[in-house]
């Protein structure tokens, strides 16, 4: 009789790549109640730069002790882009750009970044586009956009944050491409690790003002600013590189959709904002989506088990696999 069961530890590297995305989507949402939090005693650039710096120290350490050394050469023209455009310019638009519009507007702007990433990747590294991703993107953007809507008028927009948010978008995008090739010679550590380093380099420029503000910030924001370094930034970059490293990145792109719907949790539980109906829906909307994208096909999941007969192909029908 023939398994058609998936091998124990094709199986098992799968869950450890699922649960290292789940790890990163739910911290990731987190951040922004901490970024919240903290964006009333500390401008953008030094709340990035003090993230940074809180995470750079905490993963450096880590390497230390696992004595991961130096990436190869190969992998630091991936490390050194997505370190400038995603640890660095994109920490620092993002703070500056949800200064200036409102969460929904942030949120609509800022969640093309996903559909970016799909695009880049199937142009740059040849990235598949199955119909399920592209549907499920569809979806979940549906749900980003239903979100937004619910959300927009509670702070004000204007053209500058408009721009800034969407900076922060194409910078998220081209540093998810950007790291994928990394990650081929170099550990999810130490890529994230010498990432997180380059952004603090591009950030020293706020030094002085993040050494003003922590002397006058309370301590909940001061607190928050290490928590986002420590674990949004610190654990959450790296299980998203271990999660990168064994998919595509339009896959793991799509897979942050799921973060609006836990913000929305995350705000109603800790800062006592109760959703909508509308935005109950937007939240629902992303989590099918990203459940759509993340979905196999039945000839896909044929194909990855071992000894299975091919799916049956129509008589004629043209062999276009590459």
């Amino acid at each position: 009789m023939m398994n058609n069961s998936p091998s124990r530890p094709a199986r098992r590297a799968e869950l450890l790549a699922a649960g290292a995305a789940t790890v990163t989507v739910v911290l990731w949402a987190s951040a922004f109640v901490s970024i919240r939090s903290a964006g009333d005693a500390y401008s953008p650039g030094a709340l990035a730069l003090g993230r940074l710096l809180a995470g750079a120290l905490t993963l450096g350490l880590i390497c230390l002790l696992r004595r991961e050394g130096w990436p190869p050469r190969t992998a630091w023209r991936g490390i050194a882009i997505s370190g400038l455009l995603w640890f660095g310019f994109y920490m620092v638009v993002l703070n500056w750009g949800e200064q200036q519009v409102d969460a929904g507007t942030a949120a609509l702007v800022v969640n093309t970044g996903p559909i970016m990433i799909a695009l880049l990747g199937s142009r740059l590294l040849g990235d598949p586009m199955p119909p399920r991703l592209l549907a499920g993107m569809a979806v979940s953007f549906a749900g980003a956009v239903t979100v937004g809507l619910s959300m927009s008028g509670e702070g004000g927009s204007s053209v500058l944050g408009v721009v800034l948010c969407l900076l922060a978008a194409v910078s998220y995008a081209g540093g998810v491409v950007a790291q994928k090739p990394a990650l081929g010679t170099a550990s999810p550590l130490q890529v994230t690790t010498f990432g997180c380093l380059v952004g603090a380099v591009v950030c020293l420029p706020f030094a002085g003002q993040l050494v003003r503000q922590a002397a006058d910030a309370p301590a909940s924001a001061t607190l928050n600013m290490v928590y986002l370094g420590v674990f949004p930034t610190a654990l959450a970059f790296t299980t998203w590189a271990y999660a990168l490293s064994r998919t595509t990145a339009s896959k793991m792109g799509a897979t942050t959709y799921a973060a609006p719907a836990l913000v929305v949790l995350m705000s109603w539980l800790f800062l006592g904002e109760v959703p909508g109906p509308l935005t109950l829906l937007g939240g629902v909307l992303c989590l099918a989506g990203v459940a759509v994208s993340r979905s196999r096909s039945r000839a896909a999941a044929r194909a990855e088990v071992p000894g299975a007969a091919p799916e049956p192909r129509p008589e004629g029908a043209a062999d276009s696999a590459r």
